[in-house]
């Protein structure tokens, strides 16, 4: 059998467009895109209201069993999925007690199932960005004093920076049960 042979790009639009190339393993897809990748899943294109309309604009990517719409993919180029997706996000149920009435212990739900939609989930190698996740050469920003001095926009703002370390941390020169005797500083001893 074969294995899957995912396209390798920078969005999942692209990967359904123009991918870079296609790579079954991550290795493969590093080289081809000549940067690091990590394996992506994420749902692109319209939201649609049936499986058959998804099926017939997806028409070519996705298996079609359908009567008279027969299409078979091949085994590499399965990298594509229909998926069913609430319509709107969920409201939290209020909560229930049990009633423990005729054979059943929870009440039937008064709602009707949610509203659904079909949509595309394409799987992909992401290439990933180069930058350095730690930049030493910048100092940290002064925190202030108070964070609740700041308006909304400034502390959203301020929570979305990264943490970043004063100094960086110094290696350990003693193991956890280890210490140092106040007569001799230079002897590393075992703590029993």
């Amino acid at each position: 059998m074969s294995a899957i042979r995912y396209p390798v790009a920078a969005t999942a639009e692209a990967a359904l467009s123009a991918p870079i190339g296609r790579a079954a393993r991550a290795s493969q897809a590093g080289a081809l895109a000549g940067a690091g990748v990590e394996f992506a899943s994420e749902a692109v294109g319209a939201a649609f209201p049936s499986r058959e309309a998804a099926l017939d604009a997806y028409a070519g990517r996705l298996d079609d069993e359908r009567p008279g719409h027969a299409a078979a993919i091949q085994p590499e180029d399965r990298y594509c999925a229909l998926v069913e997706l609430a319509a709107e996000p969920r409201r939290t149920p209020a909560a229930q007690k049990p009633v423990y009435r005729a054979g059943r212990r929870w009440p039937k739900p008064a709602a009707a199932a949610p509203a659904t939609v079909w949509r595309l989930i394409v799987r992909y190698w992401r290439v990933e960005t180069a930058r350095p996740l730690l930049e030493l050469d910048e100092p940290a920003p002064a925190a202030p004093r108070k964070l609740a001095t700041l308006d909304a926009k400034a502390l959203r703002e301020r929570l979305r920076e990264p943490l970043r370390p004063v100094k960086p941390q110094q290696p350990l020169d003693i193991g956890l049960f280890e210490v140092r005797p106040p007569e001799a500083p230079h002897i590393v001893m075992p703590d029993e």
